[in-house]
């Protein structure tokens, strides 16, 4: 709900009151966004809901209302329509108002929450000895602008990469590698991440075959959860390794995280499984540790036990969580933790947090959220793989984004006969393939599937990137062609309202601030997307020389109020999509 709305809402309340007494007080106004421009810009239906309590007609309950609603320094005299309905229409010098205020406020009129707290989003969360892949894309760049939007509203946030770092995969690696390759374990940088993901494969291979394989391989996950100096060392450097090629894929993305891998939890398990004992909630089962579930079965129909430590004594993904979830809890001191990964993993999470409940660690003042995403789809529907059938590196797709924006660039300057530099078509084609890959994947609703389309996501028509920064660069054109400095309009640059696009503009401008806080609530970026879209194509109507105003050739006051509109519209841009993790640019 916008500030405009909050404040019609407040004068409802005091109407009422004063209509029919305090009992009334709470009563909601049902006040919403007029579904018709028509009918104003707001629509009350409070007098339909209270026909049955009053005993009234719903009209004669709504002139009631009106006779005590005073909102003449907002609206217009309000009018009722149909069977009770109370429509509201701005006033101009209201919307004007607003409007300037919002222009000289550096945040836009997007205020901080008046209540922040810590905040952990837990995303990206590649493995270790593995390439990150497409898989790895939705949930680095959907916690990222989550992470970006709490924020921008004021709230502590600790962004976590929780890597896959410790386990029976480093028994593999480790000891096979000491057969085939050992100055791998000794030496810095020995090999890059491809043949690492090479020998990782083989070394799976070989555990799933040969039983003799298996228990070298355990012997060194012992000799490594036990410090071993020359098992801890290789580790390390198969760790470091990885991080150096997650790190490339984090700066192309502008990613920033703090990692915090599962090895950082290892020391935290063995109190974990006391804490159960002591709770009741553990049951051995078939030797292993286990905590039964409610609401959960296995085919048989049977309670579905989640594992928490295994028969040989070995600890489960479920168990690391939980020694997370304690840790963010109690050290880390979060009020709400947010978990983005795949729709998959639902199951996984409801359990542990079930768990984590019943065992009395989640105080009332904390929240815990799954965020799921659906799946990245190639363009014949199915889950996006390579011809190979693998799963496609995610530094193959960035790279082959920025090569096709490349090429569409040079195509499109080449039409125009305007010669760039090298280094002006590098930037620009960078900026968009990278932002052309994170808006198609941002602008979907994350729980869905989507289709990943080179073509659509750099097309410059549509709800894309491209079609963004362009209405972004549109408008510093108008800058350039007028010789006129934005930042030089200053404080005394007023807005004057005449025109119906400067009206359609100028009341979704306002509407940003109120994106922001459900984005906040909801998590779903895709919302920021269709309003940044939404805005780009109603400046665009604004500035249409059909449909829309003359701007640079307007008579005073109006070219300056326009000038302000077009500035704030930039302005609005810019900031919503660096909350996507998008940069603009200044030309295309």
């Amino acid at each position: 709900m916008n500030a405009t709305q909050e404040k019609l809402k407040e004068k409802f309340g005091q109407a009422l009151v004063a209509a029919f007494g305090t009992e009334y007080a709470e009563v909601d106004p049902i006040l919403v966004p007029a579904s018709n421009p028509k009918f104003g810009d707001y629509q009350a239906n409070v007098a339909l809901s209270l026909s049955k309590k009053l005993g009234q007609q719903p009209r004669a309950i709504a002139a009631a209302i009106v006779e005590k609603l005073d909102v003449s320094e907002i609206c217009e005299q309000p009018e009722i329509a149909g069977p009770g309905f109370i429509n509201l229409k701005l006033k101009t010098t209201y919307l004007e108002a607003q409007v300037n205020s919002i222009y000289v406020d550096s945040r836009l009129g997007v205020a901080k929450t008046k209540t922040p707290q810590r905040e952990i989003v837990d995303f990206s969360s590649p493995n270790i000895a593995k390439e990150m892949h497409v898989g790895h894309l939705r949930s680095t760049i959907i916690g990222d602008s989550i992470a970006r939007i709490l924020e921008f509203r004021g709230h502590d946030v600790l962004r976590l990469n929780h890597v896959g770092d410790w386990g029976t995969q480093f028994g593999m690696l480790i000891a096979y590698l000491r057969e085939v390759y050992p100055e791998a374990l000794t030496t810095a940088n020995a090999l890059d991440i491809g043949d690492l993901v090479s020998f990782y494969r083989k070394a799976k291979q070989r555990f799933d075959e040969d039983e003799a394989f298996q228990e070298t391989a355990r012997q060194e996950v012992v000799r490594l959860q036990a410090g071993a100096e020359d098992t801890l060392h290789a580790w390390k450097l198969l760790c470091e390794q990885s991080r150096q090629e997650f790190q490339v894929i984090y700066d192309l993305l502008d990613i920033h995280l703090n990692e915090r891998g599962e090895s950082f939890y290892n020391p935290l398990l063995p109190d974990v499984i006391e804490n159960l004992e002591k709770s009741g909630l553990l049951v051995k089962n078939q030797g292993a540790k286990v905590v039964f579930l409610e609401g959960f079965t296995n085919r048989e129909g049977e309670p579905l036990p989640l594992i928490v430590q295994k028969s040989d004594g070995g600890y489960n993904y479920a168990t690391t969580d939980l020694a997370a979830l304690r840790y963010r809890i109690q050290q880390d001191e979060a009020k709400r933790i947010i978990y983005v990964t795949d729709a998959g993993q639902s199951n996984h999470f409801a359990q542990f947090f079930q768990v984590a409940r019943k065992a009395g660690w989640i105080p009332d003042d904390v929240e815990l959220v799954h965020v799921p995403f659906g799946l990245v789809l190639g363009e014949d529907g199915k889950k996006i793989k390579t011809r190979a059938g693998e799963s496609v590196r995610l530094r193959d797709l960035l790279d082959e984004a920025v090569a096709r924006a490349h090429a569409d660039l040079e195509v499109r300057l080449q039409a125009d006969n305007r010669p760039e530099s090298p280094e002006f078509i590098a930037n620009v084609a960078q900026v968009i393939g990278i932002s052309a890959v994170k808006y198609a994947d941002l602008s979907q609703n994350r729980t869905s599937n989507y289709i990943f389309s080179y073509d659509k996501m750099l097309d410059l028509k549509g709800n894309t990137a491209p079609y963004m920064l362009y209405a972004y660069a549109r408008i510093q054109g108008i800058s350039r062609k007028g010789g006129i400095s934005f930042e030089e309009l200053g404080d005394k640059a007023k807005v004057v309202l005449e025109h119906d696009t400067e009206f359609a503009l100028a009341k979704y401008l306002l509407l940003f601030g109120e994106v922001i806080g459900t984005v906040e609530q909801d998590l779903l970026p895709n919302r920021l997307c269709d309003y940044l879209y939404d805005l780009s194509k109603k400046f665009n109507v604004f500035y249409d020389r059909n449909h829309g105003v003359r701007v640079l050739d307007a008579e005073e006051p109006q070219r300056t109020s326009r000038l302000v509109l077009c500035d704030l519209t930039a302005r609005t841009l810019k900031l919503g999509l660096s909350l996507l993790g998008i940069q603009v640019l200044e030309r295309m």
